[in-house]
């Protein structure tokens, strides 16, 4: 598999030599950047599968970089440091990071770590989908339960007859039951303004 990689070290020798790496390693296009300052910014212009960060030490701005990225741009991010601490592995991982690997990046490492963490990633980002879509429906559920509740107080119905004649106007216009609901609840509100 081929992948896009923006790397980001500050070491511009060891940058080289991971760069060198990933392109003996068949990757299309990688990218050397030499600090996490504007990495939004590079993220937006490279379109990158992955994103590999190699640092001395993760420091808040590294983070709240990458914390941007996995807001706006999400995709797997591994992160290389040579110190670390539990306070800085759990930020790491807040802030977006799908692998942190201590003792610093090396050439070898870097296929299997790389494979873990679009794995990872992959995993995490089908939950998120996954949670949205049980979120949106939920949402969709409430509004026609109120929907519902709206037509049953105001028209006297029984509520499987105000389901069934939600859902049949919904029918009839060619829209979703939820879009029909959302309707009626609006006209409802419009209608008890004073």
């Amino acid at each position: 598999m081929v992948l896009r990689i923006l790397l980001v070290d500050e070491n511009a020798e060891r940058c080289r030599l991971v760069e060198a790496a990933l392109t003996a390693a068949g990757h299309g296009v990688v990218v050397a950047v030499s600090g996490t300052e504007n990495l939004l910014a590079k993220v937006r212009e490279i379109e990158p599968d992955v994103i590999i960060v190699d640092l001395d030490a993760p420091n808040r701005d590294a983070l709240e970089h990458m914390r941007s990225v996995s807001r706006e741009r999400p995709r797997p991010i591994v992160m290389f440091v040579d110190q670390s601490d539990d306070a800085a592995i759990g930020e790491a991982i807040r802030a977006g990071v799908s692998a942190y690997v201590v003792d610093g990046l090396s050439p070898h490492r870097v296929k299997p770590v790389l494979e873990a963490a679009i794995a990872r990633f992959q995993a995490f980002q089908a939950m998120r989908d996954e949670l949205d879509r049980t979120r949106a429906s939920l949402a969709e559920r409430k509004r026609i339960e109120r929907a519902k509740g709206i037509l049953m107080q105001q028209r006297g119905m029984a509520e499987d007859e105000a389901y069934k004649a939600l859902r049949k106007l919904a029918m009839d216009r060619g829209k979703p039951l939820a879009e029909i609901a959302e309707q009626v609840i609006s006209i409802s509100e419009l209608l008890a303004r004073d």
